[in-house]
């Protein structure tokens, strides 16, 4: 929430000037001196209301910024942010300043003068800004407010450098973005040496700019070598691995679709020469019209008796009929042996 709050108000800030978003922060030193007005402070409940209406609250925040991360930037926006109507003036310290007090440095001091100019959050540079704040310079530069994280900075022979103006009113608070840090990002290059003195190498720097002795050198070059080769051995066991998953997935499916094929060619086969398949029925049926076709027909068991039957027709050649007159005998002739013999010979011989 208080992010999003600052987020808008900083939104407000660059609508009403946007020369930060075009061009970088001027230098203190480089710009007009102040008018003659006397130099008058506002309290906290003045510059949260947006009091004085006639010029913007002005907060300092200091700091080395040694190779500028966005824990930089993010305290920096929470500074600007800190009123509806804020100039930010950051200062920055030198390099004797710092190497006496803090350390070494990876960017040297017009490096880090740079990149503060950059930052869209910022309105003014203090170059050779002090380490310790006096009077005679909130004075010099109108400061109404120094912005910094609450975390007591030891330094200098002091327990918080900020004591004094935290108990002037003049200190306003802000957060400090965890995980990152100047001091992080040098240990991960140290922790990790080796690899980014290879990493330049490879780029083209030489030993002499690294100051790599010349065996380090060819130990360097030698590890890279190695390490090419490593990785090229993994390619070639990677597309292996990617080769022999493809070919097991195309077995896969072809065993599966022929135990399917296998499956259906059985269940055919078994349909037409099981126990109960079209073969044998068609078999039966054959047998059955063959068997038929050479044994003759049973009788019925319901059929009727011979006395049941109905009387069969008479049936009498037309020369045996009464009805119908005898035939002419034919003449006799010597040598016949046969003759015919009508009915009424039969009658007369009974007689």
């Amino acid at each position: 929430a208080d992010l999003r709050c600052s987020g808008r108000k900083l939104l407000a800030n660059c609508f009403i000037n946007d020369t930060g978003l075009k061009h970088p922060a001027p230098f203190a030193d480089e710009l007009e001196p102040a008018d003659g007005k006397p130099y008058e402070r506002v309290t906290m409940e003045q510059a949260k209301r947006g009091t004085p209406p006639d010029r913007p609250v002005r907060v300092y925040a200091d700091g080395i910024f040694d190779v500028f991360h966005s824990g930089h930037a993010r305290a920096l926006m929470q500074a600007k942010c800190l009123f509806p109507n804020t100039h930010l003036i950051v200062g920055v310290c030198s390099d004797d300043l710092t190497h006496k007090y803090k350390g070494f440095t990876v960017m040297n001091e017009d490096e880090r003068y740079d990149a503060i100019r950059h930052c869209r959050y910022v309105d003014e540079v203090v170059r050779n800004a002090p380490w310790t704040l006096t009077p005679e310079f909130l004075a010099k530069h109108r400061i109404d407010f120094v912005a910094h994280d609450d975390i007591p900075y030891i330094s200098a022979g002091s327990d918080d450098v900020y004591k004094h103006i935290k108990e002037a009113g003049m200190f306003a608070p802000t957060q400090r973005t965890e995980g990152i840090s100047t001091s992080d990002i040098i240990t991960r290059i140290v922790r990790d040496y080796d690899v980014y003195v290879r990493r330049n190498l490879q780029r083209g720097y030489t030993a002499k700019e690294l100051n790599v002795s010349f065996i380090n050198e060819k130990k360097y070059h030698l590890q890279e070598r190695v390490d090419k080769v490593k990785r090229k051995v993994r390619d070639v066991e990677e597309k292996s691995k990617e080769f022999v998953q493809k070919v097991e997935e195309k077995s896969i499916d072809l065993i599966q679709k022929w135990e399917e094929k296998s499956r259906e060619f059985i269940g055919n086969f078994l349909q037409m020469f099981g126990p109960e398949g079209a073969l044998k029925h068609m078999l039966k049926e054959g047998k059955g019209r063959m068997l038929q076709a050479i044994s003759p027909r049973q009788s019925p068991d319901s059929s009727p008796t011979r006395e049941e039957r109905s009387p069969s027709p008479t049936f009498r050649l037309p020369f045996f009929t009464k009805t119908s007159p005898p035939p002419s005998p034919p003449p006799h002739h010597s040598g016949a042996r046969g003759y015919l013999i009508s009915e009424d010979d039969d009658e007369d011989d009974e007689n």
